[in-house]
């Protein structure tokens, strides 16, 4: 690292950017995926009614209360979650064995039910959405705490990369208002800089605070200075971080619950209508029952929700918690809602999936920047791509055009995989990988102009059909969606027609630019050997 400031700043750039670059490509896709987690959940599993919005609070309760009396009287704790947005769309509860807390022999059971009837609702299993926003910081099949670091240190590259950028692109906001298209290095550079400039803001605020969420798993040593090292010490600061007033242990005493709907009653009396989220119960049926009813948490940007703690034998507040208590903690809420976006409507939510779009693009365009630029450079040396070179070329089209072909799998997966088949969550992922890992071996096989051209024009076809598909395998086609405004589906099958022209549209821009080179080439070239021999001999 030589040179001005500045220069060194490009070189830490450069590198920053590639070492890790195409992890932060599968990092943005899924995480921007994760922003319609919950509409993908549905898309996959058809089975399920059109989520209507909850009528009756109090109705809904006593309906999860029963299902919950029959199915699980010996729990030692329940959670009913109620339809009240997009985030949750249907009545679900789930019960725990063991300790209500966590810990060792806890079992968990989520069941969606209908909240008129109380029938337990039966869908295909699927990862859904939730896989794939949740592959955006796990990696999947690595164990859980080695895709969190892996993710934290591309994460800190990606801050770095973005600091030095900035530092790099004195012009940078009189280059984002420029684009100069078929100039090869200098078109690519501007379509980088574009794409950062646009989502700067946004790839700031997603970077630093993505490394906020799983800040305790990075610095350790904080909490431990605190607390302890210990399993105890540990607990008692996540119970410290998420602290609920007025928990005891169970008193061992049989006593009778108190209808839920009296509790949703007082807390209506207190927040409103529409206000509440959710119930925990633990301990039911003790004489130290606590009914815990949390607000909503997609209220606002701060992600986190009030509180009320209940005797649920007396029906009696115990304890009242706000969603601020204190300025550290509420800086980390805000930081971790405006990550996860749960508060946005309609037209922010699409701004985070674009702004999403965007960092996908300035990560693959910054990729490509560094294949097309180090191309230039041997041509004009008369050299043949080295080994590096090489590498980077297949990994590009592997994951910037891999990856979705094999997430467009993904969804084929969930239409043509038997309902019935054991495991089918996990095949569906592994059909994810299996995809990408055979994208990633055409790559190497096939020469690397014909190999970006095959894998796009077969990424278009993927996701194009995908609504043909749905048409073909459930009886919730694009046509009846639109007339019985299920914009859900919908909305999911015009997002897949469009992404399908999208890469259909680049391969075909592609083909065209590539006979435009080959026929260039054929009018630039010489004529052979023996035809200037021949027309020697003629004009003497």
């Amino acid at each position: 690292m030589t040179g001005h400031f500045r220069q060194s700043m490009a070189w830490l750039h450069t590198w920053t950017g590639l070492v890790l670059g195409w992890v932060l490509y599968f990092v943005f896709v899924t995480g921007t995926l994760g922003y319609f987690d919950t509409e993908i959940d549905r898309w996959m599993q058809p089975e399920l009614p059109v989520a209507t919005e909850m009528a009756d609070a109090r109705a809904t309760v006593r309906v999860a209360q029963d299902y919950l009396e029959h199915h699980a009287p010996g729990h030692a704790r329940w959670f009913i979650s109620l339809p009240t947005d997009r985030n949750s769309p249907y009545l679900s509860v789930f019960s725990q064995q063991g300790r209500a807390h966590g810990g060792p022999g806890m079992h968990a059971d989520r069941v969606l039910l209908d909240a008129e009837t109380g029938r337990a609702l039966r869908a295909r299993d699927t990862g859904g959405g939730q896989l794939l926003y949740q592959m955006h910081w796990k990696l999947h099949y690595l164990p859980e705490i080695v895709g969190q670091w892996t993710v934290g240190v591309a994460t800190m590259f990606m801050l770095l990369a973005l600091i030095t950028g900035i530092v790099v692109h004195k012009k940078i906001f009189s280059d984002f208002f420029t684009f100069r298209p078929g100039k090869g290095q200098r078109s690519w550079l501007d379509a980088h800089n574009a794409t950062s400039v646009i989502s700067l803001p946004f790839q700031l605020m997603i970077t630093y605070s993505g490394l906020v969420f799983l800040m305790t798993v990075y610095m350790p040593m904080i909490v431990s200075a605190f607390y302890g090292s210990d399993d105890a010490a540990q607990r008692v600061f996540r119970e410290d971080l998420a602290s609920r007033p007025a928990l005891v242990q169970p008193a061992r005493t049989p006593a009778s619950l108190l209808p839920l709907d009296h509790i949703i009653a007082d807390a209506q009396e207190r927040w409103g209508e529409g206000a509440i989220d959710a119930l925990d119960v633990r301990h039911p049926y003790d004489a130290h029952a606590r009914v815990i009813v949390r607000g909503s948490i997609a209220a606002g940007p701060v992600r986190a929700a009030p509180s009320l703690v209940y005797d649920g034998v007396s029906g009696e507040l115990l304890a009242e918690q706000a969603a601020r208590t204190s300025a550290a903690k509420t800086t980390r809420d805000l930081l971790l809602g405006l990550h996860e976006g749960m508060f946005a409507g309609p037209v922010v939510r699409w701004l985070y999936v674009l702004s999403g779009l965007l960092g996908c693009a300035m990560i693959g365009s910054g990729l490509i920047l560094w294949m097309v630029k180090r191309r230039q450079r041997e041509a004009k040396l008369g050299g043949s791509a080295y080994p590096g070179l090489q590498l980077v070329e297949r990994l590009n089209i592997a994951t910037l055009v891999g990856l979705p072909v094999g997430i467009a799998a993904y969804f084929w997966g969930n239409r043509l995989l038997p309902a019935e088949l054991a495991e089918r969550a996990t095949w569906e992922a592994n059909i994810l990988f299996l995809a990408w890992a055979a994208m990633a071996a055409h790559a190497v096989w096939r020469p690397v102009a014909r190999a970006w051209g095959e894998q796009l024009w077969l990424a278009g076809a993927a996701y194009a059909l995908l609504p043909m598909l749905n048409a073909l395998t459930t009886e919730r086609h694009l046509a009846r969606s639109l007339l019985t405004g299920d914009w859900v589906f919908a909305g999911f099958d015009l997002t897949m027609l469009a992404v399908g022209v999208m890469f259909a549209s680049v391969a075909y821009a592609l083909a065209r630019r590539q006979r435009r080179f080959a026929a260039r080439q054929v009018i630039d070239s010489p004529p052979p050997s023996h035809i200037v021999a021949t027309r020697a001999e003629e004009t003497a």
